[in-house]
């Protein structure tokens, strides 16, 4: 069993930092400053051991607390994968943003549409209406 908390003073930044940059397809060779940038500007959840308190998973969200978020930078430790961490993390940043009355919250992802569907994500109805500007 896994604690997951907001707190970002228990954030590990340097081991998120190397989750990411080095073993993350999105976000392999972010620069740690960057990083930091990121969790300085985002509601930031963490997965800790807590016989340890050792982080094993985060996610951070980009939003402004009352009709958008984006849900991203979600990763699991390769030690604790498998045990259905993800899937706990996600519902658990999914059940925080249910009490702003948010009208959306929104995620990309290349490789875990089954995690994400089983919380209630699903594809856009209208993905002609989406735009984008920078580099995909």
């Amino acid at each position: 069993m896994y604690e997951i908390s907001t707190d970002p003073a228990r954030l590990d930044v340097p081991r998120v930092h190397e989750w990411l940059s080095t073993d993350a397809y999105w976000a392999l060779g972010r620069p740690l400053a960057k990083q930091r940038a990121a969790i300085a500007g985002s509601l930031n959840f963490g997965a800790y051991r807590p016989d340890t308190g050792e982080q094993h998973a985060y996610a951070r969200v980009v939003t402004d607390l009352a009709s958008f978020a984006w849900l991203c930078d979600v990763y699991v430790a390769r030690e604790a994968r498998g045990r259905g961490l993800g899937t706990r993390l996600v519902t658990a940043v999914r059940d925080h943003l249910t009490g702003y009355g948010l009208r959306r919250i929104m995620l990309a992802t290349a490789d875990a549409h089954g995690v994400y569907a089983r919380i209630g994500f699903e594809p856009l109805a209208e993905p002609g209406k989406w735009m984008v500007l920078g580099l995909q």
